[in-house]
């Protein structure tokens, strides 16, 4: 299980041994919400409906969750948010508050995924998603599976 706490900016999981990994995040610049369009993050009960991304290389870059190459400096400009490293697609679970119509967090396309904005995890950046330095991403990549539960709480 996954929980995701806003106002500390952390993601915290539970891994089957029982163990709990605590990681820093950065959620969205505009707050939380669930309104499509919004650039927030979305509250509510999730879970991971796809992996994308498993044995590539760190700093792999996707558009479109389609690998386009490895991310580097000299191409930082051209895009204002990277998604990299690995890609966990989030569905909401919550009929109504992020599930179908104007609320859907999947039609939304928000992910937990790598940045190339390190330096501000901690800080609220994003445009919706919840970002996580590559390695951190990496590593709960490695600890997930499709189906587990998302829980994002102010």
């Amino acid at each position: 299980m996954i929980k995701i706490i806003v106002s500390e900016q952390k993601l915290y999981h539970r891994r089957k041994t029982g163990v709990v990994c605590v990681y820093p995040i950065s959620t969205a610049k505009n707050g939380v919400g669930n309104q499509q369009g919004s650039l927030q993050t979305p509250l509510g009960r999730h879970r991971i409906k796809y992996k994308i991304g498993d044995g590539e290389m760190p700093l792999t870059s996707f558009v479109g969750r389609k690998v386009v190459g490895l991310f580097s400096e000299d191409i930082r400009s051209s895009q204002p948010d990277w998604i990299l490293s690995r890609i966990l697609w989030l569905e909401g679970q919550q009929t109504g508050i992020n599930k179908r119509g104007k609320q859907d967090t999947f039609q939304r396309y928000i992910y937990i995924h790598g940045t190339d904005e390190e330096d501000k995890i901690g800080q609220p950046v994003s445009h919706g998603c919840i970002r996580m330095c590559n390695d951190d991403v990496i590593d709960l990549f490695a600890h997930v599976r499709p189906g587990e539960m998302v829980y994002i709480k102010p």
